[in-house]
């Protein structure tokens, strides 16, 4: 009965009515509340769903777009990625988190969550333990802005352009920067989606600094879904006889996100949050809180400015 429950409200999610904040908290909720029937595959099942979607999100976006976009978030980006990283070791220390660990989180906020995290991890040779308490401390502060975001962008009466910014600058990971930029309307879902995708480019640079700098023989791999976003939004481009074809695909992208942040929410279990202790998630939520707050009003001072 528990796994047919399951089945329903995550297709029940994919319903146009249904929105991304609303997914997320009915999977938590199930979670928390019942506990999850496919515990060993929801994970797998949410990364392939949200890679899918990303890329069918670029059918709905022009490469002249992706451009322009990166043009413009290029300085927000890199001086964002720098300061995070030096704060977040100054916070680390500072809070006595093991070094490992602030490593994790630091990279995983000022760039791209558990895509960062996982990529980071191997050349830092960090236990399992220690990324496991990083991913929960970034996911955790995910779902929260999941929520939050959307408040404070109609709060700040952030145009959607400006939103999408916002929330790719400062949100961790791609899904949940989809997911409240969709709350925002389309404009904001491409230019979310676009600086988010361009930012976690960074990953590669990135690691291969500290690769050389560690001496690591680890192997950097460049995530193939960013790729596929670039590839749907130069084939939009290349064929726009076909403009109705690639809406159309994006439009489903969209939905099935809304289903992936439903298996997202379904995976925090009491066991995930007990893992973090109260020194990383004290790091974790005081360098988002600053970054978030650093960014927003960046954003602020632009659009006021222009």
């Amino acid at each position: 009965m528990m796994k047919i429950c399951f089945i329903s409200l995550a297709v029940l999610c994919a319903w146009p009515r249904v929105d991304a904040a609303v997914a997320l908290v009915c999977g938590m909720a199930f979670s928390l509340g019942v506990g999850i029937p496919f515990a060993r595959t929801t994970g797998s099942w949410a990364r392939r769903l949200l890679q899918t979607s990303v890329v069918g999100l670029g059918c709905g976006v022009g490469i002249g777009h992706v451009i322009r976009e990166g043009q413009h978030s290029i300085v927000y980006t890199m001086v964002g990625i720098t300061l995070t990283l030096l704060m977040g070791a100054v916070l680390g220390k500072w809070l006595r988190v093991e070094s490992r660990t602030s490593q994790l989180i630091s990279f995983g906020t000022a760039i791209c969550g558990g895509s960062a995290i996982a990529a980071m991890a191997p050349v830092i040779k960090a236990q399992s333990e220690e990324v496991a308490v990083s991913l929960v401390t970034v996911f955790t502060l995910n779902s929260v802005a999941l929520i939050v975001f959307p408040f404070i962008g109609h709060l700040c009466a952030l145009s959607p352009g400006a939103f999408g910014l916002w929330s790719a600058l400062a949100i961790h990971d791609t899904s949940s920067v989809v997911g409240a930029a969709s709350s925002f309307g389309p404009v904001a879902l491409a230019t979310a989606t676009t600086v988010k995708l361009t930012r976690a480019l960074w990953i590669m640079p990135c690691v291969l600094g500290y690769a050389l700098v560690r001496k690591s023989d680890q192997r950097v791999k460049v995530p193939l879904f960013i790729i596929g976003f670039i590839g749907a939004a130069g084939l939009r481009s290349l064929l726009p006889e076909y403009v109705g074809a690639f809406d159309g695909v994006a439009w489903v992208a969209r939905r099935l996100l809304v289903v992936t942040l439903f298996l997202i929410g379904a995976g925090v279990s009491r066991e995930t949050l007990k893992k973090v202790g109260l020194r990383p998630m004290v790091q974790g939520v005081t360098l988002w809180v600053i970054v978030s707050s650093a960014t927003l009003a960046a954003v602020w001072y632009h659009v006021i400015g222009d």
